[in-house]
């Protein structure tokens, strides 16, 4: 399930689905990808399953099959489909059915679903012809969902790590930045972007957008498992690596090895007529 780079960037490049060799960069490390990231909050899953009028989920650039799984417990019948094989490799050894395919060119042999959810992955995929596509392969009433979760670290440690990023990745588009509220505004640019292909592409209603807040407390050491799957460091040399994450441990270690992690999970719907 690929995501934004790093949750805690400015606004987005123009065309982000043709960043591909970010986009096809987190099958790098697939295990360590579905070991720490985080899930979906179960009330925003319960709600987009309750909503479709049917169980056959679409999973679009399912990854490991984190969402997946969550649908599959929601009483949903999964099928995903993944352009990485190493991602799917993952999937498939939790059991989940996936088809190895950029989603604009998979074919649905026929096949309809009551529902397609894309989890942190929809910014990686042409917003006119994803939503074209989704359309298609919707029947009527069914719901088109992409989601994405955006965290806000504490100051001390983004400002710690905008630091380092400034000399590690001085040109990166994929940067972290200390300002308050980056995080929110470059998804709020990113949802209007899907926003707009979703009205071009026709065959979907306009779109709204649910959004949930939520929390937990991380350690350093979960924090620093999971750097390494972002998309601002999947592509790093091992050297600068290391010193982006010798940075960001050493702010968390001087608030005391763990800090409250502040998520809003964001989602676009649309509903096929």
């Amino acid at each position: 399930m690929p995501t934004l780079p790093p949750e805690n960037v400015p606004p987005t490049p123009p065309e982000p689905h043709r960043q591909r060799l970010v986009a096809e960069s987190f099958g790098a490390d697939a295990e360590r990808y579905d070991r720490t990231r985080p899930r979906y909050p179960e009330a925003l899953v319960r709600r987009i399953a309750t909503a479709s009028p049917g169980p056959d989920l679409l999973d679009v650039g399912c990854g490991t099959g984190i969402a997946a799984r969550q649908f599959l417990a929601a009483g949903c019948r999964v099928l995903g489909v993944e352009p990485d094989a190493r991602m799917a490799v993952v999937a498939r050894q939790f059991g989940l059915p996936v088809e190895e395919a950029g989603f604009e060119g998979w074919d649905p042999a026929g096949r309809k679903f009551d529902v397609v959810v894309a989890g942190q992955a929809w910014h990686w995929i042409d917003p006119v012809a994803g939503a074209a596509k989704a359309a298609s392969v919707l029947r009527p009433g069914g719901l088109l969902a992409a989601f994405w979760n955006v965290f806000e670290l504490p100051p001390e440690v983004l400002a710690a790590v905008d630091e380092v990023c400034a000399r590690v990745l001085p040109d990166s588009p994929f940067r972290y930045r200390a300002e308050p509220g980056a995080a929110l505004q470059a998804y709020d640019s990113l949802l209007a972007r899907a926003a707009e292909g979703i009205r071009a592409a026709g065959g979907l209603g306009e779109p709204e957008q649910w959004r949930q807040d939520w929390a937990w407390t991380c350690t350093r050491d979960a924090w620093l498992d999971q750097m390494p799957t972002q998309g601002a460091f999947t592509r790093l040399p091992p050297e600068q690596l290391a010193e982006v994450l010798a940075a960001a441990g050493a702010a968390i270690d001087a608030l005391g090895g763990s800090f409250p992690m502040r998520y809003t999970t964001v989602a676009l719907i649309a509903v096929r007529g």
